[in-house]
């Protein structure tokens, strides 16, 4: 056997041993998974086939809202609830990015310190690395890890930039919108785009005065917006005391028991599919035309075309997808 060969049966080994390391629920090996996946290592694809059979199981509960609305002491009382229940529970908490280290700013031993140490529930904080949407590139992989691991609950916390968190719905089985008073939230929510995804509403900080008007508000623009199938319910927490915690449980519970007797499930499990892959294929394109950047009809000569407006940005992409994919095809519109 060539050396070369010994390594790829290694790292083979190596992949398969981390793989059954996740599918027993053992927090080293999947915080290790987590790793490979945040790092975007070559190992991933092979540690998502070892593991994508086993997925599937969980509820994914998307938790989205603008900054400063308690987001990350809910997302605590939710999984101090579910355990109570007797339900294992992953949090995956999306961060900025800090601009120095790439990493996430906030980590989740400060964040969640109360229930870090609960053997039934597994937090991790990840950057979003640049991407937009309010998700982690990476995170319907990190869901993939928790939901093989055997966690019957992940609740997916979004990083809090307003009108853009709108990736949450290609990503979760249920989203809750959550929103506080007093800060004019609850008149600007009534105009903003995570507002159209929300499945039920939380009005967080509901001891705040203005809680009820918040309410009334929502109520008002679900009377007057096009009806639906599931009108999304409007519950009052106060987080820091776990007060309406419970009924926001039961809130996500009874969204549950919808999607599973209603089409809207099998649409959403659908989109989701259909949405992972289409990211894949366009990261794996771009990664494509990265790789021949400096070659003579590479990127940056693309670039350079376009810079000295020798060539529009039209032709010049379809150029480069002609180049890297090998066959001219029907013109692409680039938007």
């Amino acid at each position: 056997m060539t050396a070369a060969a010994g390594g790829a049966a290694s790292a083979a080994a190596a992949t398969a041993e981390l793989a059954r390391g996740v599918l027993a629920g053992q927090p080293r090996p999947i915080g290790r998974a987590i790793s490979e996946v945040e790092r975007d290592s070559g190992a991933v694809p092979d540690i998502l086939r070892l593991l994508f059979a086993r997925t599937g199981r969980a509820r994914i509960l998307g938790i989205t809202g603008p900054p400063g609305a308690g987001k990350s002491t809910l997302v605590q009382r939710l999984a101090q609830a579910y355990r109570k229940r007797g339900v294992r529970v992953g949090i995956v908490a999306v961060d900025p990015s800090s601009p120095f280290t790439g990493g996430a700013i906030l980590g989740d031993r400060i964040r969640m310190s109360e229930i870090y140490t609960d053997p039934g529930i597994f937090i991790r904080s990840m950057a979003t690395r640049g991407a937009l949407g309010g998700l982690a590139r990476a995170t319907s992989d990190a869901v993939d890890v928790l939901d093989a691991a055997g966690f019957e609950v992940i609740l997916v916390e979004t990083v809090g930039v307003g009108q853009d968190e709108v990736d949450i719905v290609r990503a979760a089985d249920t989203i809750a919108v959550v929103l506080v008073p007093g800060q004019g939230d609850d008149i600007q929510a009534i105009k903003a785009g995570i507002l159209e995804i929300a499945d039920v509403f939380i009005v967080n900080k509901a001891d705040r005065e203005g809680a009820d008007r918040a309410v009334a508000e929502l109520s008002m623009m679900l009377d007057v917006s096009e009806p639906k199938a599931w009108r999304p319910p409007i519950v009052k927490t106060s987080a820091p005391s776990g007060g309406g915690v419970a009924d926001a449980v039961a809130a996500l519970e009874r969204h549950g028991e919808y999607l599973r007797e209603s089409g809207d499930g099998p649409a959403r499990r659908m989109l989701r599919a259909r949405t992972r892959l289409l990211s894949l294929l366009s990261d794996r394109f771009r990664r494509a035309v990265e790789a021949r950047a400096l070659a003579p009809d590479g990127l940056e000569e693309a670039v350079q075309s376009v810079l000295g407006r020798h060539e529009d940005p039209y032709s010049a992409a379809e150029r480069l997808y002609v180049a890297v994919v090998g066959a001219p095809g029907e013109r692409e519109r680039v938007s």
